[in-house]
């Protein structure tokens, strides 16, 4: 191993490492997520409940703000 690819391999470790040791020290509550406006699921939470609400709207619901929706509608 030449000395410029031994040295490309520790800061490559080196960084890595002090990536996921940031990552681990972080701690995230409530009032800490980009999504604090968001309700928790279910008509309970809800200002305006729906007449009708089937299973379909349940998973929708629950799923919410994920970028897929539930298989089985």
């Amino acid at each position: 191993m030449t000395p410029m690819a031994r040295t490309m391999m520790i800061a490559g470790i080196t960084i890595a490492s002090l990536a996921a040791l940031t990552m681990l020290g972080r701690k995230r509550s409530a009032g800490n997520t980009p999504f604090r406006h968001v309700r928790p699921a279910g008509t309970e939470a809800m200002r305006d409940q729906p007449e009708d609400w089937d299973i379909v709207d349940e998973q929708s619901d629950g799923s919410f703000p994920a970028s897929d929706p539930p298989g089985n509608y």
